[in-house]
């Protein structure tokens, strides 16, 4: 890695400061945990002049579960949250992703707010200067051409954090705050399919907490990936199943996933399912519909076609063993 270009570092004490300099000072960029942030910028992949550490800000690492649904704090560390008890019993595919980022001494201090903002991947791009410069750097940073599609005028980097699908199966939101106020938006509307710009995040606008709605009687929860080794690694693909019901008939079936595209997505037309016993006649169409829903391309060391049919048997596992989850 590279030496980190020099940069000053702006503690505010409330959010109202953080949005104040995230709109007043050019190319300025959030901290938190800066398990993402710091090695780009070691990279050489980002060079901001200003880091805004949002750790003095009051509430940013607050976590309340009441009857009323769950408040996690973007601050929130990983650490934090796969191990809380009332989240492992409440939402139990959002403490499975939390545990399975990266490894303990990051989820340490990485954050929630850190997972859901991460950048996108890709052989091409996460390299050191040196490296990229000798290929001629890419369309994401400092090239004209996607090496992953040479054709194309898209970026195909894919979005690799864990904890947005299991959010978003669980029917999560977003509270956002930036210089125009307050908005709060679904948690999948937060990405856009765009390798060079997957966040719909205005202008110094900054992720504040994601709100869970208490979760529906007899709904159960689950994530799961795969990644080369089995700790420490990116997910290659990634999937979040909500199953409401049970084997004899599902009444809700919620299914996310992450690592295949360049952004995180629920899986589209899944009300098929709804009314219907979990069978073979279901699993098949279920992995079918990832299949045809997952994009994955060569962003990573494995082959396309491997991820994109990893994840559908993942989805058809979880929808099994979930179903069958008294």
């Amino acid at each position: 890695m590279e030496r980190m270009a020099a940069f000053e570092l702006r503690r505010p004490e409330s959010l109202a400061h953080a949005i104040e300099l995230m709109a007043t000072v050019p190319g300025a960029r959030v901290l938190a945990g800066g398990t993402d942030l710091v090695p780009n910028l070691r990279h050489g992949l980002e060079a901001p002049a200003t880091l805004v550490d949002l750790s003095g800000v009051p509430g940013f690492a607050g976590l309340d579960l009441t009857p009323a649904g769950a408040r996690i704090g973007a601050g929130v560390t990983l650490a934090t949250l796969a191990a809380d008890r009332l989240v492992q019993a409440a939402l139990p595919a959002v403490a499975q992703a939390a545990a399975s980022i990266a490894g303990p001494g990051h989820r340490s201090v990485a954050t929630v707010g850190g997972n859901l903002c991460l950048d996108t991947r890709c052989v091409w791009y996460n390299q050191s200067e040196w490296w990229r410069r000798s290929n001629g750097y890419c369309l994401k940073r400092g090239g004209d051409v996607c090496h992953v599609a040479p054709q194309g005028g898209r970026c195909h980097a894919a979005f690799c954090g864990d904890l947005a699908p299991a959010l978003i199966a669980c029917g999560a939101q977003a509270e956002l705050a930036g210089p125009e106020g307050s908005r709060t938006i679904a948690v999948e509307d937060l990405y856009r399919d765009d390798g060079r710009a997957h966040l719909a995040l205005g202008s110094g606008e900054i992720v504040v907490a994601v709100v869970v709605p208490p979760q529906p009687a007899r709904a159960r929860s689950a994530y799961r990936k795969a990644r080369v080794r089995a700790a420490i690694d990116f997910p290659l693909a990634g999937v979040a199943v909500r199953v409401t019901g049970d084997r004899e008939r599902i009444e809700r079936l919620d299914v996310a996933l992450t690592g295949t595209n360049s952004r995180p997505f629920r899986l589209a037309e899944t009300e098929a399912f709804a009314g219907r016993a979990v069978d073979d006649a279901l699993v098949a169409e279920l992995g079918k519909a990832v299949q045809r829903q997952a994009g994955p391309m060569r962003t990573s060391v494995t082959s396309s076609n491997w991820r994109r049919q990893v994840a559908a048997t993942y989805a058809q596992r979880l929808v099994r063993e979930l179903a069958a989850t008294p």
